[in-house]
């Protein structure tokens, strides 16, 4: 079974820079896509940015060029950098698999970005 903890979120101003961390527990993270989701309030939850076995990335239209998805796979661990924030972006931030483990969604960690 898969456990996942994010962190890293925060309040930052528009144009400002966080480096979000998903520490992941089970065997599977070193075969497996990962993504990191994003859920704003009163909106459903969707994916963001996702990164697979082997380093290839994805990205939403409406983070490309401003969020940078990475892993360990030593570490167990996925990063999300994101860059030139926007208030658009504030939304709780989880990370799972890709395609999602509908149990292994962890607490996802807040950010916020004020204008």
């Amino acid at each position: 079974q898969v456990q996942l903890v994010e962190s890293g979120g925060g309040l930052v101003e528009a144009g400002g820079s966080l480096r979000l961390s998903c520490a992941a527990s089970g065997s599977i993270f070193s075969i497996s896509a990962m993504g990191w989701y994003r859920q704003a309030p009163g909106k459903q939850r969707n994916l963001v940015a996702a990164i697979t076995s082997r380093g290839t990335t994805n990205y939403a239209d409406s983070v490309k060029g401003r969020f940078t998805i990475s892993r360990d796979n030593a570490k167990n661990t996925v990063y999300l950098q994101m860059n030139s924030l926007k208030p658009e972006d504030t939304a709780v931030y989880y990370c799972n698999t890709d395609p999602p483990l509908p149990d292994a969604w962890g607490q996802g960690t807040l950010v916020t970005v004020s204008s």
